[in-house]
This record gives structure tokens, C-alpha cells and sequence, in this order.
């Protein structure tokens, strides 16, 4: 790789058509907006390339989700419900056909990884997915992007050792439940501790697998842990347990609502932790994976703090993997 490695983004406008009628709800159309615009007026404008996904198929969903539920999803959206179980998984018309998009760009990303795409890949999607389960949606989640880039990257890639790494303030309950008997796939989860966050999962002793294999690793922080307390864990456990793995390709659960300014948990991150994660990520990448990184968004609801983790994230990444070796 090179300095003048490019930054995809796979987005698109369609993810706005996921209308949930009302700026109350956190998980709204701006968060994009807010990312593209920060972007685009930034210092990494020059790098970008826009790619605009395709709808995931269904056989890709079936590799984690239940045939009953994705006919229950799309049933109840085209069908005119306002939520599906919970209020907080609202919900419109198109709704079921931007989750498929969003799904579909995860994967589209994989294979623009797979393809040389000369730097990092970002999937700016919503709605959200590490909070489905394979027939149950919960906290905005309806279709878990993340283990289904996993899975299609397994079987059209045959990358089979993978790990998913999770920074988003809130545990990922269903990427635990995909890969928690999976000794293929590396599960790591830095979060708010359950015991004061949702969805009350990911406490430190739901871990398996051993050194060199996959399984789970939960890494709960008090309320009110920062920047500190994130780096000692990268730098210690998490680095130990990837060293042992040693996986073929990571997947990016990347949720930036640990920022201080962000009520959607008691975390105290600072704007430059996630440029360190950025660094982090795209080193281990390079020493463990051949460069092959996939980081799809999860939450981040303060639409200012979101844009510029964003873009912190991915200038630390991409200052990395863009190095010559």
C-alpha cells in the first residue's frame, strides 16, 4: 500500500428511506449526512471513493438469520406497523429493503476488500446490526451486517479464521450469539459494563475459546471510563488474544456513542481515542491479516461527536494501512 491509498466508503442515499417519523428516535438519516458532510469538508476529501451497495441476498441472510423472521420483517414493514416488539425498533415502509441494503453493503465491502481497494473500506450504513438476533430485532437492530460479512466471507472467500471486533459503547449481543460456539471466529467486545448498559450482556466471564482459537472475548468498563482504560486494554488482552489467533481478515463493529458527548452511555471517550483505535486496528491488520479490514458503522447518536470520531477513525486507519511495508 501507499500514501495514496484511496478511503471507500460504501454508502448511500437510500439508507435515508429508513424513515422512523420523528428526530426523538436517536437513530435517525442525519447520522450519515453528518458523517459524509464532515467528511467531504475535511483533510481526507482528496482520498475518498464512493461506492454504492447492492441488496444482500437472501441466501446470505439464511446464513445467520431465521427464514420465519425475515418473512415476519418484511411482512409486518409492508404491511404498515410504525415498530416491530419494541418502540425502539421503529420502522416504515421501506424499511426491510434498506436493512437488505445495508447487509448487502457489508458485503459488497468484503469484496472490495478481497479486491485490492488500496486502503480502508468504510460501510457507512444504517439501520445498525449488532444488536439482532437470528429471529428477534432489538435496539434499532433488524439484520446483523456483521455476521453476515462474516459468513460471506467464509464461504465465498474462504477466509475462514476472522474477528469481529466490536468498539461500540453497548455489548453485541448478537454477533455473541453467531459466534460464541465458533472456534473460526474471534468475537472481542469493548463496552459499557452490562450491569448499568444495554442490552445487559457481555459480562467479563461469557468468554471461551483459548489462545490460539476462536470464541469470545468481553471487555466491560465502568461508567465513566475513558480514553485510558479503552488504550490498556487494546494494548493488553486484546492484542494478546490476536496475536494468538492471528486471524485471516477483521471485521470493524464500529460504534462511536462511547464519546463523552454522546448520553447513549456513561462513557468518557475523547474524539482522539478513536483516531488511536484507527492506529490500532490498521496495525494489526497489517501484521496478522494482510491489510484485510472491513469497519461497518453501529451506533453514534450526537450527530457532531459522531462525524468527527468518524473521520478521527478512519485518518488513525488509514495513516496505517496506507504505509509502505
Amino acid at each position: 500500500m501507499n500514501a495514496n491509498a484511496t478511503i471507500t466508503l460504501v454508502t448511500s442515499s437510500r439508507f435515508g428511506d429508513h424513515d422512523i417519523r420523528g428526530e426523538e428516535h436517536p437513530e435517525v438519516a442525519a447520522r450519515l449526512q453528518c458523517i459524509s458532510d464532515q467528511l467531504q469538508a475535511g483533510n481526507l476529501a482528496p482520498l475518498l471513493r464512493y461506492v454504492e451497495p447492492t441488496e444482500a441476498g437472501r441466501q446470505w441472510l439464511l446464513t445467520f438469520h431465521n427464514d420465519s423472521w425475515l418473512f415476519r420483517f418484511e411482512e409486518e414493514v409492508l404491511s404498515g406497523r410504525s415498530f416491530i416488539g419494541h418502540q425502539d425498533n421503529q420502522v416504515c415502509y421501506e424499511t426491510f429493503a434498506v436493512a437488505q441494503l445495508a447487509a448487502g453493503a457489508a458485503i459488497n465491502g468484503v469484496d472490495l476488500v478481497e479486491g485490492g481497494s488500496g486502503g480502508p473500506v468504510f460501510c457507512a450504513v444504517r439501520p445498525p446490526g449488532h444488536h439482532a438476533e437470528p429471529n428477534l430485532p432489538l435496539g434499532f437492530c433488524f439484520l446483523n451486517n456483521c455476521v453476515i460479512a462474516a459468513r460471506y466471507w467464509q464461504k465465498q472467500h474462504n477466509r475462514r479464521r476472522l474477528c469481529v471486533l466490536d468498539f461500540d459503547a453497548h455489548h453485541g449481543n448478537g454477533i455473541q450469539t453467531a459466534f460464541e460456539e465458533d472456534r473460526e471466529v474471534l468475537y472481542i467486545s469493548i463496552h459499557e459494563h452490562p450491569s448499568f448498559s444495554f442490552p445487559g450482556t457481555g459480562f467479563a466471564e461469557e468468554t471461551c475459546g483459548g489462545r490460539d482459537e476462536g470464541g469470545l472475548l468481553n471487555v466491560p468498563l465502568q461508567p465513566g471510563a475513558g480514553d485510558e482504560q479503552v488504550i490498556a486494554a487494546l494494548d493488553g488482552k486484546v492484542a494478546e488474544r490476536l496475536a494468538g489467533f492471528r486471524p485471516e481478515a477483521l471485521i470493524i463493529a464500529a460504534g462511536f456513542d462511547g464519546h463523552r458527548e454522546d448520553d447513549m452511555s456513561g462513557l468518557n471517550y475523547s474524539t482522539a481515542l478513536y483516531q488511536m483505535l484507527g492506529e490500532r486496528i490498521g496495525g494489526w491488520a497489517r501484521e496478522h491479516a494482510g491489510g484485510r479490514v472491513l469497519s461497518i458503522l453501529e451506533g453514534g447518536y450526537h450527530l457532531p461527536s459522531l462525524a468527527a470520531s468518524v473521520e478521527a477513525y478512519l485518518t488513525g486507519l488509514h495513516s496505517v494501512l496506507a504505509e509502505k511495508n
